[in-house]
């Protein structure tokens, strides 16, 4: 029993209720009932970790996301976080929160990971890390690929949040285990695949989509007609994010 990620839970359903949220979730049979696996997810929007999570509960599963170490700091998210059982990162030395992902997927955890490390502003899949399909190769268990679609309407970057009763459908699906060899190999190649497949999943999702309305263009990718930035320009806005971020720190 675990009694704050139980009453976050709880919280959460009632923030999705009143915000009309229309859930459609496909492939719940994917997720394993015991034992570690990964959960790879892509990231439009700040709050895939609870819809992913969510999709874990038909399985009567918890997902341990791995987030960046700031949130614990607060004195509000840093509690839960911790009552939580997540993984904090320090992106500039993650070698830590690596060993600590693998400790917990040996322990039969599952560990919520987005392997392209930042929100994605184009809502294109960008480059994937190599450390998501490392941890679950170091700890022998599976990579379930998981794509969101939708959120990017809710909360995201670069544009305000929308939490009131907006009705919007919020579509994921979970694709089937991929095993990861041993070998760097194997590990490259368990990365492409892994890309692959969520490509395919979030196209399919798009394709099912709700047309959105004219005035929500700039939440579609290029690829849909949409006015988001492209992939290239939005990897320039990270990186310039990244320069900013860095001089604004303390020497």
């Amino acid at each position: 029993m675990e009694p704050v990620y139980t009453t976050v839970i709880g919280a959460a359903r009632l923030l999705f209720a009143a915000q009309g949220l229309k859930f459609r979730i496909r492939g719940t049979e994917n997720v394993p009932r015991t034992g570690g696996a990964v959960f790879a997810i892509n990231h439009t929007g700040y709050m895939d970790f609870t819809y992913a999570g969510l999709a874990a509960q038909p399985a009567g599963r918890l997902v341990r996301f791995m987030a960046k170490e700031s949130i614990w700091r607060s004195k509000v998210a840093g509690p839960l976080m911790r009552g939580m059982k997540h993984i904090p990162v320090d992106r500039e030395a993650g070698a830590t929160s690596f060993r600590a992902a693998v400790d917990a997927l040996k322990a039969g955890e599952i560990v919520g990971v987005f392997p392209e490390a930042t929100i994605s502003r184009s809502f294109e899949l960008k480059d994937f890390k190599s450390g998501t399909v490392r941890m679950a190769q170091a700890a022998g268990v599976p990579v379930i690929p998981v794509t969101i679609w939708g959120s990017q309407r809710v909360w995201t970057k670069g544009h305000p949040k929308r939490m009131g009763r907006t009705n919007i459908p919020i579509y994921i699906t979970l694709g089937e285990p991929i095993a990861v060899g041993k070998g760097s190999a194997a590990a490259e190649e368990a990365n492409q695949l892994l890309r692959e497949r969520m490509t395919a999943q979030l196209h399919a999702d798009q394709d099912a989509y709700p047309p959105l309305p004219p005035s929500e263009r700039h939440f579609l990718p290029v690829r849909l007609g949409g006015t988001a930035p492209t992939l290239e320009e939005a990897n320039v806005m990270d990186a310039e994010e990244v320069q900013r971020r860095r001089g604004a720190a303390p020497a």
